[in-house]
């Protein structure tokens, strides 16, 4: 059955309600509708294509559409759609959890799997609390995260964090955790000079720990680490876990940090006993040029977030990857009560699993990691002049990760004004020039495919230096 634009344009205006959308903009307009998508390319009702320049919600790893992903689906569809997972298994969710552990740090020896990448966080959350009551410490039961971190947008998750654009309409409901400043270089919270922040700056866009400036040789010192290090001075055998992004804070502002600090904050929280969770969930699976992000700084955590990425985007699916000795203290006799009462309908999915593997094959058939490097220098390149115009305040990248935060006046640092909604003018530009870039505030970003090629990432930087060298769209009416 084939149905005209027009009539689905209206279906969805009468119907749908969008995720972190504003859906009086819509009233008169039409949104993008995607038809089909290939590689890198979103195609509309009239064949039009579209860079997915973030990779439809940092999802797609290898492209839509590989081959490889649709041939494990295909086949896993004719075996077995969905079982459940409790006290129950199959073989795609048994081989995934293997494959998984391969490529983790060799600490991490099992596999939880929940179905986004919220309830990943919640549940390492609450195995870190259950942990510590098994072993004899209840009155650890504080939880420390960074202010403007982001671990999803279920109650629990919000309570980590959180951005306050997001969240703040539902403060009344969130539990109380303990917040300190995030390593945001660009607007240092220790109030660091500015030579001393630009060279912080320059060591966050090192993805390799082996190129980092040696661990201490930073001028800051890494002190914004400071509060961290007095909360857990002061409260520390009452702390159970500590939530992070590693390496690069994605939806509180694309916030590209040194792993020196990464290093320094989990030497802090090891001297306390304090859990690492670190949510991978955007940057796992060679965004940030390694595989998982946490290996620049050579640090492992007790609890790994994994989600978006992990299936290629293809069907929701996320894990959270712990240690034996977590394991260990739910290990016992039934009636000890020390179960992990935890689950989700779709955990485990033999379909979401398929496609996993299918997606770590496609790693290795690709040697994906190996051709990353020449990449990402290209696309330093690419975006280097971008440094240049008067409304770029900061250019932050890791690996296929590139911000750029738009400043009105880059003296002082002034943002635009909410009320400019730079990002939506942009937006708008951006698919004028088939581009779908979908700016966050005022940092607008690349989170590319990592099968982009080196002609691709020309053209789109090149349509997106078209779109944000043009002061008509980015400060109409201001100064040039």
């Amino acid at each position: 059955m084939s149905i005209d634009e027009q009539t689905l344009q209206q279906k969805d205006r009468d119907f749908v309600w969008h995720p972190y959308t504003q859906m009086h903009d819509y009233a008169q307009r039409d949104l993008l509708l995607v038809d089909r998508a290939e590689g890198l390319m979103l195609y509309d009702s009239k064949g039009r294509g579209y860079f997915d320049t973030i990779s439809s919600w940092w999802c797609v790893v290898h492209g839509h559409g590989h081959p490889v992903i649709k041939k494990y689906v295909r086949e896993q569809l004719d075996r077995l759609g969905h079982v459940i997972l409790a006290g129950i298994s199959h073989e795609s969710a048994i081989l995934l959890a293997e494959k998984l552990i391969k490529i983790t740090p060799p600490k991490l020896t099992k596999v939880f799997y929940s179905d986004n990448g919220s309830t990943t966080c919640e549940v390492a959350v609450k195995m870190s609390l259950q942990y510590w009551r098994h072993c004899g410490q209840p009155q650890r039961q504080g939880l420390v995260a960074l202010e403007r971190g982001y671990h999803g947008d279920t109650i629990g998750a919000m309570s980590l964090g959180g951005v306050p654009e997001f969240h703040q309409a539902f403060a009344h409901l969130m539990f109380p955790s303990h917040r300190v400043p995030p390593p945001y270089c660009y607007r240092c919270p220790a109030g660091m000079p500015e030579e001393v922040r630009s060279v912080a700056a320059s060591a966050a866009t090192t993805a390799d720990a082996a190129t980092e400036t040696d661990p201490g040789s930073l001028p800051c010192d890494c002190r914004c680490l400071a509060p961290f290090e007095e909360l857990l001075i002061r409260e520390g055998e009452r702390i159970a876990a500590f939530i992070l992004e590693p390496r690069i804070m994605g939806a509180g502002g694309l916030i590209v940090y040194p792993a020196q600090w990464l290093r320094r904050a989990a030497e802090l929280a090891r001297r306390y006993q304090v859990h690492l969770i670190f949510d991978e969930v955007a940057t796992g699976f060679g965004r940030t040029g390694t595989m998982f992000a946490l290996e620049s700084a050579g640090v492992s955590p007790d609890f790994l977030c994994l989600s978006k990425g992990l299936t290629n985007g293809t069907l929701p699916m996320a894990v959270t990857v712990t240690t034996n000795e977590i394991y260990q203290a739910f290990y016992a006799e039934y009636n000890e009560d020390k179960t992990f009462f935890h689950g989700h309908t779709f955990s485990g999915n033999p379909l979401a699993a398929a496609a996993a593997l299918g997606s770590l094959e496609v790693f290795e058939q690709e040697q994906t990691m190996a051709g990353l490097p020449a990449k990402i220098s290209h696309l330093d390149r690419c975006l280097e002049r971008f440094r240049d115009l008067p409304w770029v305040g900061d250019l932050r990248r890791l690996g296929m990760i590139a911000a750029l935060e738009l400043v009105e006046d880059k003296k002082t640092r002034q943002p635009f004004a909410p009320a400019k909604r730079v990002g939506w003018h942009i937006f708008l530009a951006g698919l004028k020039e088939g581009l779908l870039l979908r700016p966050m505030g005022n940092v607008t970003y690349l989170w590319l495919p990592l099968s982009a090629t080196g002609e691709e990432i020309s053209e789109i930087c090149n349509r997106m230096w078209r779109v944000l060298s043009n002061s008509a769209i980015i400060n109409p009416g201001g100064r040039r």
